[in-house]
């Protein structure tokens, strides 16, 4: 069965859009007739952008961490386009490989600032808009969060802490925007490839399938799902 999705007359933001998940999520939204604007550290030139054909898009390079940067790329959005429907909260990244004992305190900030930061500035910014359309936030979790692991520790407590803000903005915008999360377990992107060039490949997400459910959240289909932590790991 074959699902189709609508998004004409819509605006979404994208953050981390040059990434394998943004990039997939963006080209989603695009393929859904929606008004695609992303923001992402890494410019359209650099290797590492993956979105083809950037220009399709409405592009924001910025740091948001930064929470000058945030407000001021939410505030040319709304007045470019006269309203933000979605945001999909993707900037965010891995970092581990130590026990908590042998584990920097500049990783510490780091992993915070990339993952959750980037999450809250966006998402506080983007409210008043999003609720003026009844709209949606979608942000990145991660299997991972729902329990302590060995030397990734740091970075599963910013994804756990994604899923309790993404709670908190739910219910304190019940009835006026939903706030859902998804947990990956590994996604199948060429930087996880290169870092676990050994491990069972086919088991991994496509980026492309975690997009489908972003649509899915900030669609009418799913108009009573709010609060909620959605699996996408399939069998990884």
């Amino acid at each position: 069965m074959s699902v189709t999705f609508d998004f004409s007359n819509s605006v979404v933001l994208v953050t981390g859009v040059g990434g394998a998940l943004g990039s997939a999520v963006a080209e989603a939204f695009l393929e859904a007739d929606a008004t695609v604007c992303g923001a992402d550290l890494v410019s359209p030139d650099d290797d590492d952008f993956l979105l083809d054909a950037p220009d399709r898009i409405d592009f924001y390079q910025g740091d948001f961490t930064d929470e000058a940067t945030v407000e001021e790329t939410i505030e040319e959005t709304v007045d470019s386009h006269g309203q933000l429907d979605y945001l999909a909260n993707i900037a965010g990244t891995w970092r581990g490989g130590s026990p908590l004992d042998e584990t920097e305190g500049d990783l510490f900030d780091f992993l915070f600032d990339v993952n959750l930061k980037t999450m809250f500035l966006a998402s506080k910014h983007a409210i008043p808009h999003i609720r003026e359309q009844s709209g949606a936030i979608v942000s990145v979790s991660a299997q991972s969060s729902l329990e302590g692991g060995e030397g990734d520790g740091i970075y599963r407590a910013t994804k756990a802490g994604i899923r309790l803000l993404t709670e908190t903005i739910a219910e304190e915008n019940s009835g006026q925007l939903r706030a859902n999360a998804v947990m990956p377990s590994v996604i199948d992107t060429p930087m996880n490839r290169e870092m676990m060039a050994d491990a069972d490949h086919s088991s991994w997400v496509d980026p492309a399938d975690i997009a489908d459910t972003f649509l899915a959240l900030c669609s009418d289909a799913t108009g009573v799902t709010s609060g909620a932590a959605v699996p996408v790991y399939g069998e990884a």
